[in-house]
């Protein structure tokens, strides 16, 4: 699909084009398009959210910049979020900056290579403070469930992560395997989903150190209280979303890359039902609490597999 700037028309008013910030705000002043509006009430939603369920501010931290990048040209700062689309995002960063052409072209290991798309947290507070206030911010979220599922799938189930089922799947089955064998405690290739979910509960865990960014909450990887998000994105939308994007950074033919296999809402959803099916109700229940920040920033229910009672 190739997202041209038909929506918002011209971005170029007296010789000088908008930026991707002014082209929101103009549209919000108009009558709003149907995605638009979308838009604007996700960002109400937020803010309403983070109004209710935050009890005090504090100041911001470069720490939790970190996952916040930047584009200086486009005027754009995304706070990507591992499993919602982020390597493809990062490969249209990619393409913004170098002018190439098509995004999917950029390998998977070059879009995640360290240094090469600057970080918010690398400026200096008067720097992030101009950027916070004159650049559009966006970030991606997807049901919280589905990601962990998906992070689960993804980096403990499957033959290829042995980096991941090194570092942490032989961590899991020391401490949560008893009469572990030598195999498992070597290679940590075989993680029950079960074990993965009691690794997250475990206080242990958090105090070791913080989770790793494929299953840390979003919230508390792009903290949406403290930024003002232009955008939320959502996985589950992936498609719009990301053209209302491209659309107001007005870069004509630019091309999202398309996933390989387009995963439909239901069967993403079953295999999250079919993994937590074996889980009791009290750890749905303390898992749902741990995340339960993200379900309620991001206006998800929940999934109604849980038995949450």
């Amino acid at each position: 699909m190739t997202f041209e700037n038909k929506a918002l028309g011209s971005s170029w008013f007296g010789g000088v084009r908008k930026s991707p910030l002014q082209l929101l705000h103009d549209l919000d002043q108009g009558p709003r398009s149907a995605m638009a509006e979308v838009h604007q009430q996700r960002r109400e939603l937020l803010r309403r959210a983070c109004s209710r369920h935050t009890r005090r501010q504090r100041l911001l931290q470069p720490e939790d910049l970190r996952h916040v990048l930047v584009d200086d040209a486009h005027r754009l700062l995304y706070c990507y979020v591992p499993k919602v689309a982020c390597t493809n995002w990062k490969r249209v960063l990619l393409a913004l900056r170098g002018g190439r052409g098509d995004p999917g072209a950029i390998p998977a290991h070059e879009a995640h290579a360290p240094g090469l798309l600057p970080s918010l947290a690398d400026f200096a507070p008067a720097e992030v403070n101009r950027r916070l206030r004159d650049y559009l911010t966006f970030l991606f979220v997807r049901e919280p469930f589905e990601r962990l599922a998906s992070a689960y799938r993804n980096k403990l189930a499957r033959p290829y992560s042995a980096a991941f089922q090194q570092r942490y799947g032989t961590r899991i089955v020391r401490r949560l395997r008893p009469h572990a064998q030598p195999d498992a405690l070597a290679r940590g290739h075989d993680v029950r989903f079960a074990e993965f979910l009691a690794y997250l509960l475990d206080p242990r865990t958090r105090r070791h150190e913080p989770f790793n960014e494929h299953w840390e909450r979003a919230h508390a990887l792009c903290h949406p209280c403290l930024v003002r998000y232009d955008v939320v994105g959502k996985f589950e939308t992936l498609a719009d979303d990301a053209a209302f994007v491209l659309d107001l950074v007005g870069e004509p033919g630019l091309r999202f890359p398309a996933p390989p296999l387009r995963p439909k809402k239901d069967l993403t959803r079953d295999q999250a039902r079919r993994l937590f099916q074996d889980i009791s109700p009290f750890y749905q229940r303390r898992l749902f609490d741990l995340y339960k920040m993200d379900f309620l920033l991001f206006n998800y229910s929940a999934p109604s597999y849980l038995r949450l009672q």
